[in-house]
């Protein structure tokens, strides 16, 4: 499949945002020989700053394969903000679907017309305290297995320097370096042919996330942990901590009234 022209809302945007980009940020911009010059594919990329999804957005422009991400499909309804997002062929998530295939019917087409979806399988910025990701969600293993389309594996790091995850403000100096590393398409081989069930498609997320995490090991010069940080593992162990140090207040407040009766 030939691949789609970037286009004026795409051109337009650039304009807008790669001159502070260029400003701000040093590059240090890698693997771009890994993004697939025709047809369509997904790139799994990992999340730790308000500011990286345009300083990756930056990279990929530059290799003339534009990502189009993943929204909200209400945000395509807006005024000005829906036309940027319909002319930037942004693409539309249908939470509101009754089956989780449905709710990426838009990527999958877009997909399976020559494009380029950019996934951020974090779902969020990173909560690791050290800024690794985190367990992925599996809408890209979704796709990727529905189409059978390479996923490219994306690591970034630098612009968590410049505006750390949930900051109010950054900190431009001294200027810091945006480190891009794509490596080669993960194989997911093994899981085709497969019913989509809910082990499979994490398998094939865990896959995914292991080789974003490891180029981002090689950028950074250091060892991952062992286990991903896992958010929705630590709202249950938090709510358990709190269960637990309730019964303890009330323990405590019930050894305190029987001393003060006696």
């Amino acid at each position: 499949m030939s691949r789609r022209r970037i286009g004026f809302w795409y051109r337009f945007a650039a304009v807008i945002c790669k001159p502070p980009l260029v400003v701000l940020i040093k590059r240090d911009w890698r693997g771009m020989e890994h993004i697939p010059a025709e047809g369509g594919f997904i790139t799994a990329v990992n999340h730790n700053s308000h500011i990286d999804p345009f300083a990756y957005a930056h990279y990929q422009y530059n290799t003339g394969r534009v990502p189009r991400f993943l929204a909200k499909s209400g945000l395509f309804k807006k005024g000005f903000v829906g036309a940027a997002m319909r002319g930037t062929g942004q693409i539309p998530v249908y939470r509101e679907s009754t089956d989780a295939l449905s709710a990426f019917r838009a990527a999958i087409d877009a997909v399976e017309r020559g494009e380029c979806v950019a996934f951020y399988p974090e779902g969020t910025l990173t909560r690791d305290p050290n800024g690794w990701p985190m367990t992925g969600k599996t809408g890209a293993a979704r796709v990727a297995l529905q189409t059978r389309c390479p996923v490219v594996p994306i690591a970034q790091w630098g612009c968590n320097e410049l505006l750390p995850p949930y900051a109010k403000k950054p900190d431009l100096l001294p200027r810091k370096t945006h480190h891009v590393l794509a490596g080669p398409p993960v194989d997911l081989s093994r899981f085709y042919g497969q019913e989509m069930t809910a082990d499979v498609l994490r398998e094939a997320t865990e896959v995914i996330m292991a080789a974003v995490t490891g180029l981002l090991e090689e950028i950074r010069g250091e060892k991952a942990p062992a286990t991903p940080y896992d958010p929705r593992r630590e709202r249950i162990d938090q709510r358990r901590r709190t269960q637990a140090q309730a019964v303890e207040e009330r323990q405590a407040q019930t050894v305190q009234e029987g001393d003060g009766g006696k």
